[in-house]
């Protein structure tokens, strides 16, 4: 999850001074902001409970490709603003029922995090929805573009709910969430803002698969390029 809004935190951060209105410039800035500050909480407690003494900027600046687990989704490029928003709303979804089930957890570094983090989620979730209706029952050319992107990222979603034999030890445990839950509630809560949204709900056929091996699209190696310069170039270096 630190991985998750690591990445998605500097794909949005790419709309900064590039969206198509000022107020909207501001909210995806600080919606990378928001996910900025969970991937430090998150990856800072990786390192703590890892114990070989890497900080949440070694994690971040010093792994390579195959060393990330971020979700597929988050790495894809921003497309058009429609693509923007049909990712924001699968994933912020995805996001609100995982940290609303988190809060709830035995460790109670992760339920604080959680905590603080789903109020943030519940406004990101409430803002891509907006624009996803805006989008989708508005022109002719801006419900074709939504469309297209919910089509195009569909294949995607369904990596968000693969589960491991350690996230069923950890379920059992009260640490980790119940994922086949949160699969049925996002698939439930998706359907309903598609179809008010006069959206077409794709047919669930092959997913995309492979970032919880280490295995990414060709993107998320130029995002560390640019993100991991300044650590490759003068290594060591501090604030």
């Amino acid at each position: 999850m630190g991985d998750d809004a690591l990445i998605q935190s500097y794909r949005l951060s790419e709309w900064c001074s590039n969206a198509p209105i000022l107020e909207e410039d501001l909210a995806l800035t600080n919606f990378a902001l928001d996910m900025t500050g969970r991937a430090q909480a998150m990856l800072s407690y990786a390192g703590q409970v890892e114990g070989k003494g890497r900080t949440d900027d070694d994690l971040a600046y010093k792994r390579k490709e195959r060393d990330f687990y971020n979700h597929l989704i988050m790495e894809l490029p921003n497309g058009d603003f429609a693509y923007t928003i049909a990712r924001l709303f699968f994933t912020s979804t995805f996001e609100f029922f995982f940290f609303n089930q988190l809060q709830n957890s035995a460790d109670t570094t992760l339920a604080a995090i959680a905590a603080k983090t789903i109020k943030e989620v519940r406004y990101h979730n409430a803002h891509a929805i907006d624009w996803v209706l805006r989008l989708g029952d508005g022109t002719e050319e801006s419900h074709n573009k939504i469309q297209k992107a919910v089509n195009e990222l569909w294949m995607f979603t369904g990596e968000l709910f693969e589960t491991e034999e350690v996230d069923a030890l950890l379920r059992d445990q009260n640490i980790a969430v119940d994922m086949p839950v949160i699969a049925d509630k996002w698939k439930e809560h998706v359907a309903q803002v598609l179809s008010e949204a006069t959206l077409t709900i794709p047919e669930s056929g092959y997913m995309q698969s492979g970032s919880n091996k280490g295995i990414h699209t060709e993107h998320l190696g130029h995002i560390l390029t640019e993100m991991q310069y300044l650590q490759r170039a003068y290594p060591e270096a501090t604030w």
